[in-house]
């Protein structure tokens, strides 16, 4: 099927693998970044355009900037919004600079352009489950005890949890622009944690950030019992392009395992395959050890009791009934996330 479409944000970690399941089945894409001057950053998009003549245009965009996404946007027919800024909390300085105003204006500019480019037909945008639910213990309210999409996040704000915060304001602005009109279609996709093999290295996102340092042994002396909702982030591209294929698509799809996985499991993964096993924690440290030096690692006793020790499942039905996305086993997930890992260090210490 001979189709354009735009991708936002396109050196990221998800965006990247959206650009190439689009290319690999024939589709134009443009893609969006903020500097064609970053060479780390747009040089595997330029693989990629190499390796797909004619088939790749880049844009440059700034999420900041009204109108600029006009320009790209010309001649597509379906936009996969997913530009948006993603750091762990202790990576924040500023939640309203760093998170907020890119989110937020970022989201309000791009689907200005939407409004303006008439054959633009479905937008997908890439939300968060952090956009249901602000702290672990939220989801015990919930009916069940199961994350679903029928919820949003109403406890994380500017300081607690900014980049959550940044995705429920993204995410209810977008569907309010979009009930305000009747051309384009929305439907959002709300991952987990999202792991697996990088095309871009250079990429920020908080997921590859985490478990570099797991890798690189900072935590060999084990780790809380904290525990994460996990999804390969092939099957986050994939159901990506399936809902903009999809027209029976509709409203939020939760991505992810259908419950969490702890620290110290996806470390047994990694231990499969890591060339120094012995660096990845094996055990967890009690809980009662963890609230006495928690402080000392900027951890709150507040968000300690709102996070130790808490499990929750997840409905994820629909994307696997309408979106027909099937879940790897968490196992080959971590062990490609390690290698690609592992191969971008040797590629970097040579060069």
């Amino acid at each position: 099927m001979e189709e354009t479409v735009l991708v936002t944000g396109g050196t990221g970690f998800v965006a990247s693998h959206i650009i190439l399941q689009l290319l690999a089945d024939g589709t134009t894409v443009h893609a969006t970044i903020r500097s064609l001057k970053n060479r780390a950053k747009v040089q595997p998009l330029l693989d990629l355009q190499a390796r797909y003549p004619g088939r790749l245009k880049l844009f440059e965009a700034d999420l900041l900037k009204e109108g600029s996404f006009d320009a790209a946007m010309a001649g597509c027919s379906i936009v996969y919004h997913v530009a948006s800024p993603f750091k762990l909390p202790e990576k924040i300085k500023d939640g309203q600079t760093e998170m907020v105003d890119p989110a937020l204006k970022g989201s309000r500019n791009v689907l200005a352009s939407v409004n303006r480019t008439e054959i633009v037909t479905r937008v997908v945008m890439t939300s968060t489950i952090g956009a249901i639910f602000g702290d672990y213990i939220d989801v015990y309210a919930m009916k069940n005890r199961t994350l679903s999409e029928a919820y949003f996040n109403t406890t994380s704000n500017v300081k607690n949890n900014p980049y959550h915060y940044s995705k429920v304001l993204a995410e209810k602005e977008a569907w309010k622009m979009n009930a305000a009109q009747s051309r384009w279609s929305l439907v959002t996709i709300n991952p987990g944690m999202v792991l697996g093999p990088s095309i871009t290295p250079a990429s920020e996102s908080g997921s590859l950030f985490l478990l570099d340092e797991m890798f690189k042994g900072y935590f060999f002396y084990g780790m809380p019992d904290l525990s994460l909702a996990c999804v390969d982030v092939r099957e986050v591209a994939a159901a990506h392009i399936r809902a903009a294929r999809n027209p029976d698509a509709h409203g939020r799809y939760i991505v992810a395992e259908d419950h969490t996985r702890t620290f110290v499991e996806l470390a047994g993964y990694a231990r499969r395959v890591h060339a120094r096993p012995y660096m990845l924690p094996s055990w967890q440290i009690p809980n009662v050890v963890v609230r006495v030096i928690g402080p000392l690692f900027g951890l709150t006793q507040e968000y300690m009791s709102n996070h130790l020790g808490i499990r929750f499942a997840l409905d994820n039905s629909r994307s696997r009934t309408e979106l027909g996305i099937v879940y790897r086993p968490i196992a080959e997930t971590i062990e490609d996330h390690y290698r690609s890992w592992a191969a971008q260090r040797q590629t970097a210490g040579s060069g």
